[in-house]
């Protein structure tokens, strides 16, 4: 079950694309530690706060129970489960739960209907992954 969200500002000093008062928390999903390090580094450069990293779905759903982050940067290939199954799961609990950004090392057409018919807000290609591709997805 998820607790209602409460967001607090969190204190910045570079000025960044996620540039308002309320700063969106991000939760990096992603089973390559690399990329979670430079996604994190972007992100925090453009002002997201990334308040946690998980490498395999069942710790994402876990982490976003405990960590009630906006948004969640989903690698649709983990582990142990797709991240469409995450993102299902994610939408399925009672209340409110993060937007879901899919991303991949693969084009979007590999997925076929699979991204346009899941539950996230869009997905961005990792090699294009930037603070304004997510920022224009979260609209």
């Amino acid at each position: 079950m998820f607790a209602y969200v409460v967001r607090l500002p969190v204190l910045r000093t570079r000025p960044g694309v996620c540039d308002h008062e309320v700063v969106t928390r991000v939760l990096i999903a992603d089973d390559h530690p690399s990329f979670r390090a430079s996604a994190r580094e972007l992100l925090e450069d453009e002002g997201f706060d990334v308040c946690g990293e998980t490498a395999d779905g069942a710790g994402t759903l876990a982490a976003v129970a405990r960590l009630l982050p906006d948004v969640v940067l989903l690698d649709i290939q983990l582990p142990d489960m797709t991240g469409f199954d995450v993102c299902r799961a994610l939408a399925q609990h009672n209340g409110s739960h993060p937007k879901v950004i899919l991303v991949s090392s693969r084009d979007a057409a590999d997925y076929g209907d699979l991204i346009p018919s899941s539950c996230a807000c869009g997905f961005v290609p990792k090699a294009e992954l930037s603070g304004e591709a997510v920022a224009a997805l979260l609209g």
